[in-house]
């Protein structure tokens, strides 16, 4: 393929709206395919990095972690964020966020994200205002599909990370909330940070939800569980009941860009259960 037939694809798939923010972009027999990235949400190692932010990214990239989500982490300027990534060669490219602070200073906050790196962003949940009942749910989702459609503009992508309750439901509606919130908002507007294992928590199959937010989860926290009734126990990945192969397979088809590792406790230092899941996803066909 000549340089300027490889332009005109990946002219043809911007146009289309199919390229995005994935790692690794590769063009082959006419065809764009594109392999998932992974990375690790850095609340995973929140408590070590109160103590030494430096020497816990240190330790992450020498793991062989190379991308990073911003979340849990100390509160610094975004060009001390920048630097500190810079400095042990990992690069952020999501972040967790503030709706109310994008509200409220818009411009600032995407200069401050843009210069951390992180084109993806998300809530980690509803706004604390509209949660109440529906009527403050459809608050909520037109608050996200507004922020949206700015940030979209701006060159980012708004997403919305689910928790369990998000699969429960208001009195007298038969959806559940994330379903709501999903068809209450645009696709291009709002996307699905699914956490795998709060939704196989909450009774969803998580491989099944991806094929159903098809091209709507380009991001979603990797994360494992197993289930002792009611109580959940993470998990570092592979330990867990998520079963992967079918999540990685929905993933294909769905057009996941990025495999994001959580765990939000664990057994040990968070530096074991990150090692292991790390050795778990790098493996992985994605």
């Amino acid at each position: 393929m000549t340089r300027r037939e490889m332009l005109g694809v990946l002219g043809m798939l911007a146009l289309s709206g199919r390229v995005g923010f994935g790692a690794d972009t590769s063009i082959g027999q006419g065809a764009v395919t594109k392999k998932a990235g992974i990375a690790i949400q850095l609340y995973t190692v929140r408590d070590p990095a109160k103590k030494n932010l430096e020497d816990t990214l240190k330790q992450l990239a020498d793991m062989g972690w190379k991308y990073v989500q911003w979340s849990g982490m100390p509160n610094l300027p975004a060009d001390k964020i920048r630097a500190a990534l810079d400095k042990a060669g990992l690069t952020c490219i999501a972040a967790h966020v503030s709706i109310e602070s994008f509200e409220k200073n818009f411009d600032q906050q995407v200069a401050f994200w843009k210069t951390v790196g992180a084109k993806d962003v998300a809530p980690g949940g509803m706004m604390n205002d509209c949660t109440q009942n529906l009527e403050a749910w459809l608050r909520g989702a037109r608050r996200l599909d507004a922020l949206g459609a700015k940030l979209r503009a701006s060159g980012m992508r708004l997403s919305y990370h689910n928790h369990g309750q998000e699969f429960g439901k208001f009195a007298g509606d038969p959806r559940t909330k994330e379903d709501i919130l999903m068809e209450a908002t645009k696709p291009e507007n709002l996307c699905a940070e699914l956490d795998i294992a709060w939704a196989l928590a909450a009774g969803v199959d998580p491989a099944a939800y991806i094929r159903k937010l098809k091209n709507r989860t380009p991001v979603v926290h990797a994360k494992d569980v197993t289930m002792n009734g009611n109580q959940s126990t993470l998990k570092p990945l592979g330990q867990g009941s998520v079963k992967w192969d079918e999540v990685f397979a929905a993933g294909k088809e769905a057009g996941i860009e990025w495999y994001i590792y959580e765990q939000d406790r664990g057994t040990g230092s968070p530096f074991e259960y990150a090692k292991v899941s790390y050795e778990f996803l790098s493996k992985q066909s994605l």
